[in-house]
């Protein structure tokens, strides 16, 4: 069977809408919690496919979470052998600096739905970007675009939306991953952010998932499926 192995930053960001993709295409998958897990104790070579979720971190805050520097050598390792490895938000700016770029607070907060811009034919992602789909951005840190890495989206407020490194390496700034029918469980746990980032609040947040997630679960099955056939896991 194959591993899937997850690295996990806070419990409600998990695999989402990947997670029943993965399990239908035989994968066995695993959850670390990154803030009590024992790194050395793992091979970073062993999984099939490891997926760097979410988190409410920045990835250049070594000295306050000392565990973020195992976690970059960790990602690093797996991807100077061009082994399958995702990265969501927060996963996308570890694997950034995994990859040697600098990660850094961007000039605002972008939390909320709203549409990419494609970067070329936007790669894998081209099913939600054709369609002109929002998906969920929840971000206030942002990355320079790693050397060798392919920009695929961006946004006005944030270039560097997605990237990838060959076909073994995907990093999304955003959520695409996200299910909408969970979307209390982020309005809760990210309570204190919403309540003093200006222009967010939890109606909208909530109205907005209502009115855009529905469309977006297809469109995020298709862009996982893509990657995931073209990381050799057909």
């Amino acid at each position: 069977m194959k591993t899937c192995l997850a690295l996990q930053h806070v419990a409600f960001e998990d695999l989402g809408l990947l997670e029943p993709l993965l399990t239908a295409r035989g994968f066995e998958i695993q959850y670390m919690d990154m803030a009590i897990a024992d790194l050395s104790q793992r091979d970073p070579l062993a999984p099939d496919l490891l997926v760097v979720l979410g988190g409410p971190l920045g990835a250049y805050e070594d000295d306050l979470y000392p565990f973020l520097k195992a976690e970059i050598e960790f990602i690093r390792r797996r991807l100077d052998q061009k082994l399958p490895t995702l990265g969501v938000c927060f996963g996308s700016q570890l694997m950034a600096r995994a990859l040697g770029a600098r990660v850094y607070k961007g000039a605002a907060k972008e939390i909320g739905w709203k549409t990419l811009n494609a970067v070329g034919n936007g790669g894998c992602l081209a099913p939600v970007l054709e369609a002109d789909l929002p998906v969920l951005h929840w971000h206030g840190d942002t990355f320079d675009l790693p050397d060798g890495a392919e920009l695929l989206a961006s946004t006005e407020l944030y270039p560097n939306q997605a990237f990838a490194v060959g076909s073994h390496a995907l990093a999304l700034q955003f959520h695409l991953e996200v299910d909408g029918g969970r979307i209390e469980q982020w309005l809760v746990g990210h309570a204190c952010e919403i309540s003093i980032t200006e222009g967010v609040s939890v109606p909208n947040l909530r109205a907005d998932t209502e009115r855009s997630a529905p469309a977006l679960t297809s469109a995020a099955e298709q862009v996982f499926g893509k990657w995931l056939d073209g990381a050799g896991f057909r």
